[in-house]
């Protein structure tokens, strides 16, 4: 969806009928609602409804909607005391998917390991129990995130090779040229349209024109808006 029929839907659906009541709007308030509703959107996803289960792939439409989102990245780090530490993670990182990584040994060729992420509060257990310590036969190692880095733990039996990070990315913001970025305070000389597939793009419409109506107190608006939202979610 380009920007223009983005803008046209928007005062649409925040203007009384044939009135012009809000078009004194400005198109950075637009695009900071646009790119708020976004966020909002995804991390709703990506939690899911249902408490004991993550929602991001809980349903094959999830999977659908989301995977615009879905990437992996090189890991890369250092191996201290049988710890890999990563780098910072990726900049546009915003959810936690999985962590890939092979084992090497001075005796035998890289081979996959399975990887499961753990509580950082747990780790000194579950590294004292042999059946959940990372162990290179089973083929099996743990991961924690911690101040911003992915931590994958060995044993002296061997490294860790070429780990992969795959995450969810904050998604896109949306930029009109000629308007004021809100985020920046410089005006924008290239038009990002949305990254969606025009039915979600309709949905964070609806979500936008929420933000704004209760910006502006318009309550009956914003009912509606925050319904039509939550009905198509």
């Amino acid at each position: 969806m380009n920007n223009t029929t983005l803008q046209i839907k928007f005062k649409q659906r925040l203007n009384k009928l044939a009135s012009n009541d809000y078009d004194n709007i400005e198109c950075w308030q637009i695009v900071e609602a646009f790119n708020k509703a976004q966020i909002e959107w995804v991390r709703r996803q990506l939690h899911g409804n249902n408490i004991f289960k993550e929602g991001d792939e809980q349903s094959k439409t999830s999977i659908d909607d989301l995977q615009e989102l879905l990437q992996t990245a090189e890991l890369q780090g250092i191996e201290s005391d049988n710890i890999y530490i990563s780098n910072s993670l990726p900049n546009n990182y915003l959810s936690f998917k999985r962590v890939s990584t092979s084992a090497k040994t001075e005796c035998c060729p890289p081979r996959d390991m399975t990887t499961y992420l753990v509580e950082e509060a747990n780790i000194d257990l579950i590294l004292r129990d042999p059946l959940k310590r990372p162990d290179y036969d089973w083929g099996e190692t743990i991961c924690t995130l911690s101040g911003g880095r992915v931590k994958i733990f060995s044993n002296s039996d061997f490294k860790v090779y070429k780990p992969k990070l795959t995450y969810y990315r904050t998604p896109t913001n949306i930029q009109i040229t000629g308007c004021k970025d809100p985020y920046t305070g410089l005006e924008s000389n290239t038009d990002v349209p949305c990254e969606f597939k025009d039915d979600i793009a309709e949905i964070l419409i609806d979500e936008a024109v929420a933000i704004i109506a209760g910006d502006i107190t318009d309550v009956s608006t914003y009912q509606r808006e925050m319904a039509a939202g939550q009905r198509n979610t």
